[in-house]
């Protein structure tokens, strides 16, 4: 297979790249480094299946040259973080929605055989059932939630009017190795890592009892694979939540967070937390329903969150020390 990952020196898209390499396929990286990074492709630019091309899917020309000859794309390319739409909704949108609408229309052009793209837990917007069911959503509480609904309706017009193969993955709270901890718009796992290793404080939002369903990230790999590869006519033109289908409050997180690194350092057992106010454009509670993904796609999560967080934690320590 020859695979398009755009964002592929992102966090989730250099891990696909890495898996797909290890496998033997054609990995075709398309990335404007504005949030992913060199370091992150460095080590496959060595190996002959794969190819950089650093470009900007609001380009049109750009996303039809990495279309060329590729069998499957992986679209992982997107502006992330509800707080940076909040104060840059023109940019969240021109990369999200005319970047993807770009990707979607170089990919028919091209006779892509199908379309896999990151969609978003932020989807369910205001809706208040848990758990989360493909089917039922709100009204969008951010920019960024606005742009990740639409391309899941730009993607389901492409399938009806173009029969363009689509299946879009709303992820929830995804981690695991090579996500960054720096950053104003830094996810609360690494960042949190990061203070506590440099024994700082780490601020929660609230009183931390917003919940979420942490994700790792080759629960996340399994996934798109299972969305490329699934044979199954009735598991495409369609979203899949992408999670464990368990739910952790960002204090028990915290606990887990110290717990595990502590049996590295025993004085990070004793840093307190800080709380500070809400965040604009948060939802309180995010838990996925993944009933659908087990009955269509054999999704099968390997790493509770637990399981992910040990894997998490060594990995920062090992590398970012």
């Amino acid at each position: 297979m020859k695979i398009l990952i755009t964002g592929g020196a992102g966090f989730i898209g250099s891990n696909l790249c890495e898996y797909f390499l290890a496998k033997g396929e054609e990995v075709v990286c398309l990335d404007n480094f504005s949030t992913g990074h060199r370091y992150n492709v460095t080590p496959f630019l060595s190996n002959a299946n794969f190819t950089l091309i650093e470009g900007d899917i609001r380009n049109i020309e750009d996303c039809i040259n990495a279309v060329n000859g590729v069998d499957y794309v992986l679209h992982e390319a997107a502006l992330g973080s509800v707080p940076r739409s909040i104060s840059d909704p023109i940019t969240t949108n021109e990369v999200n929605i005319s970047g993807f609408l770009n990707m979607l229309t170089a990919s028919r052009d091209a006779g892509v055989k199908r379309f896999i793209y990151a969609a978003s837990s932020s989807t369910y917007g205001d809706s208040e059932s848990l758990p989360k069911v493909e089917e039922v959503i709100g009204k969008p509480l951010s920019p960024y939630a606005i742009t990740k609904y639409v391309n899941e309706l730009y993607a389901d017009i492409f399938s009806r009017t173009y029969g363009l193969e689509t299946i879009g993955l709303r992820y929830f709270n995804v981690f695991g190795r090579k996500q960054d901890p720096n950053g104003a718009y830094a996810a609360v796992i690494p960042k949190f890592v990061m203070q506590l290793m440099k024994r700082e404080s780490p601020v929660i939002n609230g009183d931390g009892m917003f919940s979420r369903d942490f994700t790792y990230i080759d629960n996340v790999i399994q996934i798109n694979e299972l969305a490329l590869t699934t044979q199954n006519p009735l598991a495409v033109n369609t979203v899949y939540n992408t999670a464990y289908g368990d739910r952790t409050t960002l204090n028990d997180m915290v606990f887990y967070l110290k717990k595990y690194l502590s049996e590295k350092d025993s004085s990070i057992a004793s840093i307190d937390c800080i709380y500070g106010p809400n965040r604009a454009g948060d939802i309180p509670h995010s838990l996925a329903s993944i009933e659908k993904a087990k009955e269509l796609l054999n999704y099968n999560p390997k790493f509770s969150f637990q399981d992910g967080l040990k894997e998490a934690v060594n990995w920062y320590w090992d590398n970012l020390k």
